[in-house]
C-alpha cells in the first residue's frame, strides 16, 4: 500500500449525480488536498441494466462547476486506468477464480426459481431467506457437488454465480474513522455474489479489487454502504491486501421529518437535489440543478461542507482553500444533518454580495434582453449596485428593480391609504421643485426637497410615501432620492404626473 494518500469517487452512471454524492466527493477532494494527496474518480458501471445515456458525462461537468475536478481519471494523468469498470471486466475474473482456490469463494448454480422458490418457503414458516453458511452446502453449489460435476455444469455453459463464503462464528471488531469501533457477527452476514455468468462482476468484487490496484489509501463514502463493511473487509483479508482505512460519512436528511433525502423532497419543497439541470433521456422528465437556478457553486460546497461537518468554532463562511485547511474527518458527526433549503439560500445571498456589480450587470442583462427592455451597463450596473443587498438570486433582480426600467401602470392598493385629498397638489409642488433644480445628484436632491418640506411645514411621511409610490408603483425599493437621481428629473415628473391623474 502506498504512504499517499489516494482517495477516490466512484459514482455510478444511473442518472443525475445527487447532492448526497456531490458532498462525498467534496469532502474526498477536500481530505486528499489538505494531504498533499490524490484525489481521482473512477466510474463504476459493471450494472449495464441500469446505465443512463450522458449521466457519466453529467457527473463530470457537475464537479467541473463546482470546483472540485478530480487529479486522475479517465483521459487525465492514467496512471492506473482504465477508470472506467466496464474496461476492466476481464481482470475480475482471475482474482474470482484466485478466491475460489483459495477457499474463499463457491460457484452457485441455483436458477432464479430456485431461490424464488426457496424464499417463498421461508416466508410461509414466517422467516426471511439468507443464502448463507446455514443452508449454502445443501444447494447446488460447489460446496456440494463433486469437482467432476461442477466441471461438467461449467464446461455446458450453466448459469451460475460465485459467491463469498463468508467465515462463521466470528466477530469482526473493525474500526471506521468516524463512528469509531463497530462490531459485526458473520453468522448473520449472506454470502453476497461477487461475480455473474455474464462476466461480469458485481459491485463488492469490482470495488475491492480496484480499490487494491489504484492504492487507495482511504475509502470515504456514505453511511448507506456501512453494512458492506464486513464483507470488503474480508474480502481483503481474502486476497491478504491491506485494506485502506474506512470512513462512512452521515445521511444528508430531508429538511421536515425522517429519512433521507429525497428528489420528492425537493420537488415538493421546491428546492433542487441536483447539481445541474437533468432530463431523463427515457421518460423525458426534468429535474432543476443548482446551477440553472442561480445558485453560485461558492455557495453550494460552502453549504454541504457543513452538512455533517464543523472546524469547532461557529465560523459558517469558508472558501474552498479554507476549507481544504480546515477539514479534519474527526470533525465529522456520525448522526445526519437535516437538509435547510432557506440555509441554502443565505448560502447564496453571500456569495452573490461578494460578485462584482459588473459580473451581475452582465447577467442581469440577459433577463432585460429576454424582455425586450433596452439600456446601457452604466446605468443597469448602477441598479445593480441600489439592490443587490436584497437579492438571494439575479433572477430576484428584475422583480426588485422594475420600475428602473418600466414606469409603473398600477398602485399597491394597501399604500393608496397614504394618498389624501391634497396629495396630488403636493405631489406636483415637488415636481416643480425638483425641475429648477440645477444639479440633480440623490444628496442634493435630498437636502432640496426635505428643506422644501421644513418650510412648508408639511410631515415628512405625507410627502415621502406618495412620492415613492408614484415612482415605484409600490413602497419597496432603495434610497428614493437615488431613484430620483436615476430616473432623471423628466421621467420623475411625467411619472407623478401621471399617478396625480390616475390615482
Amino acid at each position: 500500500m502506498t504512504n499517499q494518500v489516494r482517495v477516490r469517487f466512484a459514482p455510478s452512471p444511473t442518472g443525475p449525480l445527487h447532492i448526497g454524492g456531490v458532498r462525498t466527493a467534496l469532502f474526498n477532494y477536500l481530505f486528499a488536498k489538505q494531504n498533499n494527496g490524490v484525489f481521482y474518480i473512477r466510474i463504476e458501471d459493471t450494472d449495464q441494466n441500469r446505465y443512463v445515456e450522458g449521466a457519466e458525462e453529467y457527473i463530470f461537468e457537475a464537479l467541473k462547476w463546482l470546483g472540485i475536478s478530480p487529479d486522475e481519471t479517465i483521459g487525465k494523468n492514467e496512471k492506473f486506468g482504465p477508470y472506467r469498470q466496464s474496461e476492466r471486466k476481464e481482470l475480475y475474473k482471475q482474482y474470482a477464480d484466485q478466491l475460489i482456490e483459495a477457499g474463499w469463494a463457491y460457484y452457485a448454480f441455483d436458477s432464479s426459481e430456485e431461490l424464488d422458490e426457496l424464499r417463498k418457503n421461508a416466508e410461509t414458516a414466517g422467516q426471511t431467506f439468507i443464502y448463507n453458511h446455514s443452508i449454502r452446502e445443501q444447494l447446488n453449489t460447489s460446496l456440494k457437488l463433486s469437482k467432476e460435476e461442477v466441471d461438467s455444469l461449467l464446461n455446458s455453459d450453466t448459469p451460475y454465480v460465485i459467491r463469498f463464503k463468508t467465515p462463521v462464528n466470528e466477530v469482526l471488531v473493525l474500526n471506521d474513522m468516524i463512528r469509531g469501533e463497530v462490531k459485526f457477527d458473520t453468522n448473520l452476514l449472506d454470502d453476497k455474489v461477487l461475480y455473474k455468468s455474464d462476466g461480469m462482476p458485481t459491485y463488492h468484487l469490482a470495488n475491492i479489487v480496484d480499490d487494491h490496484l489504484m492504492e487507495t489509501s482511504h475509502v470515504i463514502r456514505g453511511e448507506e454502504w456501512l453494512p458492506s463493511l464486513p464483507l470488503h473487509e474480508l474480502l481483503y483479508k481474502a486476497f491478504g491486501w491491506e485494506a485502506p482505512k474506512f470512513a462512512h460519512l452521515p445521511l444528508i436528511l430531508k429538511p421536515v421529518g425522517n429519512g433521507k433525502l429525497s428528489k420528492r423532497d425537493g420537488d415538493k419543497l421546491g428546492f433542487p437535489v441536483f447539481p445541474l439541470d437533468w432530463q431523463d433521456p427515457i421518460t423525458n422528465e426534468k429535474s432543476s440543478g443548482y446551477r440553472e437556478k442561480g445558485y453560485y457553486p461558492e455557495a453550494v460546497i460552502n453549504f454541504l461542507a457543513l452538512l455533517g461537518w464543523n472546524d469547532g468554532t461557529e465560523q459558517e463562511l469558508f472558501s474552498l482553500e479554507e476549507l481544504v485547511e480546515r477539514f479534519d474527518l474527526n470533525r465529522v458527526h456520525k448522526a445526519g444533518a437535516k437538509f435547510d433549503p432557506e440555509k441554502n439560500k443565505w448560502f447564496n445571498q453571500h456569495y452573490l454580495k461578494l460578485q462584482s456589480d459588473a459580473d451581475l450587470t452582465v447577467d442581469f442583462q440577459k433577463i432585460l434582453v429576454e424582455k425586450g427592455i433596452k439600456a446601457t451597463d452604466e446605468y443597469v450596473e448602477k441598479v445593480v449596485s441600489s439592490i443587490k443587498e436584497r437579492a438571494t438570486f439575479v433572477s430576484d433582480f428584475y422583480d426588485l428593480s422594475d420600475f428602473f426600467f418600466v414606469a409603473p401602470t398600477e398602485y399597491d392598493a394597501k399604500a393608496l391609504k397614504n394618498w389624501k385629498e391634497d396629495t396630488g397638489d403636493i405631489l406636483m409642488e415637488v415636481a416643480k421643485e425638483l425641475q429648477s433644480i440645477e444639479v440633480f445628484e440623490a444628496r442634493l436632491i435630498e437636502t432640496r426637497i426635505k428643506d422644501w418640506i421644513s418650510a412648508k411645514e408639511i410631515g415628512m411621511g405625507k410627502v415621502m410615501q406618495p412620492l415613492r409610490l408614484s415612482l415605484v408603483g409600490a413602497l419597496k425599493g432603495p434610497d428614493l432620492f437615488d431613484i430620483i437621481e436615476m430616473l432623471g428629473v423628466q421621467e420623475t415628473v411625467s411619472r407623478i404626473e401621471t399617478a396625480v391623474k390616475n390615482i
